[in-house]
């Protein structure tokens, strides 16, 4: 059953009680409330408790300098009211470490771009919150093996991966060596220090979604200084933290990080999500080692994960983005959903499902370390409800902030709207139809093809249209699980 089918949030409640997955689902947002409260973090004060979390974005210049898109999106940041804006997008520290030749980069010749956008989004915020402030940071990335800086396929990788080397035609030639390591720890300092000359409060150092950073820490097997112990895998941030704290002594530093992993998933004969094996898969982050290497690790061991995040403690690191594997090999767990994009598959299982798991692995998080101010994610497939579930978990401690991704895309001023008290714009609601990630997987900008008018006017919206068609296709006909009934080619009815 689709969230959108749930007339009430007891209706969502009682679907979730069913599928053994119980929130705290609000029935009335109270704009006064528990999302309405401020908090202090590392000596700055967020005035509400909500956040929009970095995107990948696929509109810059090739250069990477942003464009007019670029600018409108982070405009509409800044509209939104929400008090934290993480990372803004990613952006890469060297070229050679984007995800896409349009992705935006870090660098003396974007530096005056970069400070343009931030204040582009404080003076957005200022106007809509009548003069508050939001407090704003930028995203430093290297996208590793799914790096594709003139399109094609150019992986760097931390090491060799037995199942994921073969979507990108990696081998060992394509393993970053101790010294390029070392290089890459300065161009993100470097980075960090641009950042904090064109006035962002923070730097996200992304350890997420299979980018670079996020690898290292699985890399196990590695020999030399970055890799083997916990001490190796985390090498990369340590020393970029301590350059940070050298030479930008001012910036703020926050880590978004996948903190649970899962098998690669496939398409199976029916379309639905499988995992690519059933023999014990080792090349992950967050469990025991010890149990890894004996194959015997559960899929909720958060052994690592939560030694990480006292490592964060000790690096006086305060700004914690959860999110979980990657949505490169499986989409499910990060960005719950019952339309696939068009390179991957049908859920598994009920996106509600994972919905709660991300919450879990969240609350288990947050009450271990009181230190960290934890911004949630994966809230978007709650739709309609989206307040309703926010309020319950920052209200009971599962998280500090609620992160909003996908749905800010195409319902810019949810938050200003909860905190004044409205009704959410139902037409402007994201349904999940996971055209925001189909388009740029088929060489197309980012942004909400199916609600946002920018997107849904531009002449080339046949070409996604035709690449959706071709994909479901490829599922053998089915935009669902189920008849096909239902697709995601047409936003009216029910999901306007």
């Amino acid at each position: 059953m689709q969230v959108k089918r749930l007339a009430t949030p007891a209706a969502l409640r009682e679907r979730l009680d069913a599928l053994g997955c119980p929130l705290p689902v609000v029935d009335r947002v109270d704009p006064a409330g528990p999302l309405a409260q401020p908090r202090q973090v590392d000596g700055l004060t967020l005035h509400n408790r909500f956040t929009i979390l970095p995107m990948e974005g696929w509109d810059g210049t090739a250069d990477g300098r942003p464009t007019d898109l670029v600018r409108r999106r982070w405009r509409r940041f800044g509209e939104s009211g929400a008090a934290l804006v993480w990372g803004g997008e990613a952006v890469a520290v060297v070229p050679e470490g984007r995800a896409n030749p349009h992705q935006l980069h870090v660098g003396p010749h974007t530096a005056a771009d970069l400070a343009d956008l931030r204040q582009t989004v404080v003076d957005a915020h200022r106007t809509a919150t009548s003069g508050a402030e939001p407090v704003v940071g930028l995203q430093l990335t290297h996208s590793g093996r799914w790096s594709r800086p003139e399109g094609d396929a150019l992986p760097r990788t931390a090491y060799v991966h037995p199942l994921l080397d073969g979507r990108v035609g990696a081998d060992a030639g394509s393993v970053l060596t101790d010294t390029e390591l070392d290089d890459l720890v300065a161009a993100y300092v470097h980075g960090a220090v641009l950042a904090a000359e064109a006035g962002f409060d923070f730097v996200d150092v992304k350890h997420c979604h299979g980018y670079l950073l996020h690898e290292l820490l699985s890399a196990h097997d590695r020999p030399g200084p970055y890799g083997g112990s916990f001490e190796g895998r985390t090498k990369f941030l340590r020393d970029t933290v301590a350059g940070i704290r050298s030479a930008a002594p001012g910036l703020r530093v926050g880590v978004r990080l996948s903190a649970f992993d899962v098998v690669p998933f496939t398409a199976g004969p029916d379309g639905i999500g499988v995992p690519a094996t059933d023999e014990p898969y080792r090349w992950t982050f967050g469990p025991d080692p010890d149990a890894l290497a004996a194959g015997t690790a559960a899929p909720d061991d958060l052994t690592e994960t939560q030694r990480f995040c006292d490592l964060l403690g000790e690096l006086g690191i305060e700004l914690f983005c959860m999110t979980g594997a990657s949505p490169y090999w499986a989409p499910h767990a990060q960005r719950p959903a019952f339309f696939p994009p068009s390179d991957g598959y049908l859920p598994p299982r009920d996106p509600l499902a994972e919905v709660h798991h991300m919450q879990e692995m969240t609350r288990r998080i947050t009450q271990a370390h009181p230190d960290l101010t934890v911004v949630g994610s994966g809230l978007t497939y709650l739709q309609d409800w989206f307040p309703h579930a926010a309020e319950g978990l920052v209200r009971d401690g599962w998280f500090h902030t609620a992160g909003l991704g996908r749905m800010v895309l195409s319902h810019p001023t949810l938050p200003a709207r909860v905190l004044a008290g409205d009704e959410l714009d139902r037409r402007l609601v994201c349904r999940t139809f996971s055209d925001c990630t189909t388009a740029p997987r088929n060489g197309m900008v980012s942004g909400c093809w199916p609600l946002d008018e920018e997107y849904k006017s531009r002449p080339d919206r046949v070409e996604l249209t035709r690449a959706k068609r071709a994909a479901e296709a490829a599922r053998g006909g089915r935009s669902r699980r189920g008849a096909g009934t239902e697709s995601s080619d047409d936003p009216t009815g029910d999901d306007a």
